[in-house]
């Protein structure tokens, strides 16, 4: 009875698959060409991270260079450069965590609450039209406003008081890249929270209102946890990226504060393997960010499902 049942089940799986198959088709055809391109550039290179377990050389193939084992990760480790820019990537990650994520979940609050229409799509087309600014373009409406011949230093000069080095200071440089990201993509995040607002039953803010609830205990009670599985999931795949804080903000950069300041694992990484032509060192770096990464993603998945959200992906069930 028991086999029956089983090849009853596997069949009524099939016929699902065969079903959903026939249903979809026209969608699983429109995947196809952004699945190629994730294959042929993605995932098809990153089988060339074997080169951080040999010792490779651009006139090796990856068949004909020496294998190492573990023995760049631990010149790796041992290297100064290294270990400052993991302590840089982690101060810039830090701020931006702290300082850039709320960002898009008040700027969508503020959209939610205007009652203009037009204002609405006014305020939405100015805050993320700088996301399709090149970095090369940010960083220089900054020097242009921050720089030391900038807007702003030309008004202190005229008040009598000292130009102030906002593009060249290490001690101010994280605010200066959390700044830098929340002008330029903070408008950009607020879509994906204003999904999430619209998504939320109207009808819990009418019985709250007509029950006394004000503007803040309705965003408290209702807002707030009807985007919080929302906040959950960005927050999660925020922490599997945190140590990939933007390679062309801060190479772009580095002269003016200066390599120690600038430097994070991603130019460490380019300035080894590509400058420096140790390319087995600085597909290391790269590797290692990548398994550090991951390892955040798996905890911080799982400690959403201790507290009752589903993450990225559902857990087993219990």
């Amino acid at each position: 009875m028991t086999s029956s049942s089983e090849a009853t089940a596997r069949r009524r799986r099939r016929n699902s698959l065969r079903s959903r198959l026939r249903r979809d088709w026209q969608m699983l055809v429109l995947m196809i060409p952004g699945g190629l391109a994730l294959l042929l550039f993605f995932y098809i290179p990153i089988l060339g991270n074997v080169i951080a377990f040999q010792d490779y050389q651009p006139y090796y193939t990856i068949a004909e260079a020496p294998f190492v084992g573990f023995e760049k990760f631990v010149e790796l480790f041992e290297d100064p450069r290294f270990l400052l820019a993991l302590r840089n990537t982690l101060v810039y990650a830090a701020f931006q965590l702290v300082l850039f994520f709320p960002l898009p979940i008040l700027l969508a609050l503020v959209v939610d609450s205007m009652m203009s229409l037009r204002l609405r799509r006014a305020f939405q087309s100015i805050v993320y039209l700088p996301h399709f600014l090149s970095w090369v373009l940010v960083i220089a409406l900054f020097q242009q406003m921050l720089g030391g011949a900038g807007l702003i230093n030309q008004f202190l000069g005229r008040a009598g008081i000292d130009p102030v080095p906002f593009m060249t200071s290490a001690d101010t440089f994280p605010l200066l890249i959390v700044a830098e990201i929340a002008w330029k993509d903070a408008g950009w995040g607020m879509i994906i929270f204003l999904a999430a607002l619209a998504a939320i039953d109207q009808s819990l803010y009418e019985s709250a209102a007509v029950d006394g609830a004000g503007r803040v205990r309705r965003a408290w009670h209702i807002t707030l946890p009807g985007m919080r599985p929302v906040i959950v999931l960005l927050l999660i795949l925020n922490l599997g990226s945190i140590l990939t804080v933007g390679f062309e903000q801060f190479i772009l950069q580095r002269d003016a504060v200066g390599a120690d300041t600038a430097e994070v694992l991603d130019t460490y990484a380019y300035y080894t393997g590509v400058i420096g032509g140790d390319w087995s060192m600085g597909a290391a770096a790269g590797l290692a960010k990548g398994v550090v990464g991951t390892i955040l993603i798996l905890v911080a998945n799982k400690v959403a499902h201790m507290l009752g959200e589903d993450g990225i992906y559902r857990g087993r069930p219990q």
